[in-house]
C-alpha cells in the first residue's frame, strides 16, 4: 500500500470515491456537505492498494497549521495500518513546509486512534459536524 498526493484528474476520481464510499454510502453525510469550497484549495492524499484507490485524506492549510481533513479508509482496509500511513504523509508534508502542528476534527469513535499517533483533545466538548460526534484534537510536529 503506498500514499501519494493525488495530482491528476484520475487520481483525484479515486479520493473521491473513497469519500463518496464512506462519509455519503456508510456515514450518511449529505453530498452537498463532503463537498465544500475547499476542495480546489486543498491538498489531496490518495491511499492505493496495486493501483486501487483505498484511503484518501486532505489537507488544508489555517495560517502555519495543517488542517486533516476528510480522513478514511474503506471498510475493508480498516485496521491494516492505512490511517497511519495516511497520517504519516500527510504530516512529513506539513513538516516539508514548515508547518509546526496539525490540527483536525476527529469522530469520536476514531479520538483512540489518533491519541495512538500523538494527538491530545483540545475541545471542551464534544460538537457535531454532519450530525456526527466529534473532538478537536492537535499534534506538534518537530
Amino acid at each position: 500500500m503506498e500514499v501519494t498526493i493525488a495530482q491528476t484528474e484520475e487520481e483525484m476520481k479515486g479520493v473521491q470515491h473513497v469519500r463518496y464510499e464512506v462519509f455519503v454510502k456508510e456515514q450518511h453525510v449529505s453530498v452537498e456537505e463532503e463537498w465544500d469550497e475547499y476542495e480546489d484549495s486543498s491538498i489531496h492524499f490518495l491511499a492505493h492498494d496495486n493501483h486501487t484507490p483505498v484511503g484518501a485524506g486532505r489537507l488544508r492549510w489555517v495560517e502555519n497549521t495543517g488542517k486533516a481533513e476528510r480522513i478514511c479508509i474503506l471498510s475493508s482496509y480498516r485496521g491494516t495500518g492505512l490511517g497511519r500511513l495516511i497520517m504519516s504523509a500527510l504530516e512529513d508534508y506539513v513538516q516539508s513546509q514548515n508547518g509546526k502542528e496539525v490540527v483536525l476534527s476527529a469522530q469520536t469513535h476514531a479520538r483512540p486512534f489518533y491519541e495512538k499517533i500523538g494527538y491530545k483533545v483540545t475541545s471542551e466538548e464534544e460538537f457535531l459536524d454532519a450530525g456526527i460526534p466529534h473532538v478537536s484534537m492537535k499534534k506538534g510536529i518537530e
